[in-house]
């Protein structure tokens, strides 16, 4: 096929996370740098999602050759595992964006990786995987130049997409577009129509302002929106004012937002280098019949499992803890990445 031929040119676009899924990527931690001493945390935690998230549709588990074996003996024989090189295990933004064409057919789009704008070194086997994966399923790889990571969007399906300026317009992504042709390539592989701009994420974070550590779609017109509660918290200037850009926007079909606020993790924790630690309830992931939700043994979580509850009221909220994911830089939404159900369109 052409190589100047998009998704949009097919009919493809990705759809929202609470469309039914065909299964779950992720990959296993193998940054020693990122985790140090506490590894061994760190694949539990990863496991403990994998095989919460195993109850409901299937897991493909990404991991180096050399740790097939335990990674098998961590996740169970419910979780399938996949042996391909990787440099690290965020499978949200070094793997495919799944696109559908509303027909039941599934393809990909592969974007191009640097580690969070070269964030740390040594990310080629990363930058190579989704390429991987798609053709493990003999899917359609829709390739591009663009760097772009799957946490920094939020779709609902409909043509509509949340991101921030602080990552997508950043020096360390895309210094040669402008943001009109960021637009543009986000319209023609993701096949959206309305793009709403919030300004940054959360203070210190790694990415460089991650939207789904602050906002996501939840339903069709509605989107949730992380809030600390004590307003002299540096995220809270930052979330009014992503609050009221949400609330000034309008979707792809010309509709106001409904904005539902979930509060901050009260605790706060510190990087060792003194770096604030990010945790968020907004960054959970929707299963079929379930949300796989971080927990953080802090005085909010039953407070965000009974929002959660309320706007899922369908869905099965399933806690799970997520300090050994955060010490690495993100949470559970991070980690995993949905493919939607249908038949690869090769």
């Amino acid at each position: 096929m052409s190589e100047r031929r998009m998704p949009a040119d097919d009919g493809l676009f990705m759809p929202a996370e609470w469309e039914p899924h065909e299964r779950c990527w992720m990959q296993w931690p193998s940054r020693s740098e990122v985790w140090g001493e506490r590894l061994p945390q760190a694949y539990a935690a990863y496991a403990g999602v994998a095989r919460a998230i195993a109850a409901f549709e299937p897991v493909s588990m990404v991991c180096r050759p050399e740790d097939e074996a335990q990674a098998r003996l961590a996740c169970g024989r419910d979780v399938e595992i996949v042996p391909l090189p990787i440099d690290d295990s965020w499978c949200r933004d070094s793997g495919p964006i799944f696109l559908v064409d509303g027909k039941g057919h599934v393809a990909g789009a592969q974007w191009r990786f640097n580690a969070w704008g070269n964030a740390y070194h040594g990310y080629e086997d990363d930058a190579a995987v989704a390429g991987l994966i798609l053709g493990r399923l003999g899917m359609r790889n829709y390739s591009n130049n663009m760097v772009l990571e799957g946490g920094s969007i939020s779709v609902d399906g409909y043509g509509t997409l949340i991101t921030t300026e602080e990552c997508l317009l950043n020096d360390n992504r895309n210094p040669e577009m402008t943001r009109q042709q960021i637009e543009e390539a986000l319209a023609l592989t993701l096949g959206v129509a309305r793009i709403v701009w919030l300004d940054r994420g959360l203070e210190d974070d790694e990415t460089s302002g991650h939207v789904d550590m602050i906002a996501s779609f939840v339903a069709e017109g509605r989107v949730l929106l992380h809030m600390p509660q004590d307003k002299s918290d540096p995220n809270y200037v930052r979330m009014q004012d992503n609050r009221q850009r949400l609330l000034e926007a309008r979707d792809a079909r010309g509709r106001s937002l409904e904005v539902v606020e979930i509060p901050q993790p009260r605790r706060q924790f510190r990087r060792p280098d003194g770096r604030r630690l990010c945790t968020s309830y907004v960054n959970s992931y929707i299963a079929n019949g379930a949300v796989i939700m971080p927990v953080y043994d802090d005085p909010n979580d039953d407070i965000a499992a009974g929002l959660m509850g309320e706007i899922f009221p369908d869905r099965k909220i399933v806690r799970v803890p997520a300090l050994e994911i955060a010490a690495g830089g993100g949470s559970i939404h991070c980690i995993t990445q949905q493919q939607p159900k249908g038949v690869a369109l090769a």
